[in-house]
């Protein structure tokens, strides 16, 4: 498998973990008030996170390409700024608002990178760069 697909799986567990402790936390103390930072930890550092890690591992030559580790780091930035923040702010610290908006658009960053490395031909590219390489 390829390392930024183990990277993906790994870290999408940490995430779980993180989103079930939430969602106890919130039961346990009967306040839902957060429930939104619980679904978005859920859903975008687990879930996505998941779906990032299958794709690379579907494609390794996009895998081994630089910007999909770049890729990596940048989403999971994006997250760590983001979602606790996030938590926090909907526990009634409003003033985490603007740390919300950058983690947000850090994660739109790279997920956006994630389109160009889907949409790119780079694996052909770098198929034919691995042939000539070997000759």
């Amino acid at each position: 498998m390829p390392k930024v697909s183990d990277l993906f799986f790994k870290t999408a567990i940490v995430w779980l973990i993180v989103g079930i402790g939430a969602g106890l936390q919130m039961a346990i103390s009967g306040d839902h008030g957060a429930f939104p930072a619980h679904a978005h930890i859920n859903l975008l550092g687990w879930v996505t996170s998941a779906i990032f890690g299958g794709y690379y591992a579907l494609n390794p030559a996009k895998a081994a390409r630089k910007i999909a580790m770049i890729q990596y780091g940048l989403y999971n930035v994006g997250l760590v700024v983001m979602l606790p923040a996030l938590y926090l702010m909907l526990q009634g610290n409003t003033a985490l608002e603007p740390i919300v908006a950058v983690g947000s658009l850090i994660v739109a960053a790279a997920v956006l990178m994630f389109a160009f490395v889907v949409f790119s031909s780079a694996s052909a590219r770098l198929a034919s760069e691995l042939s000539s390489a070997t000759r």
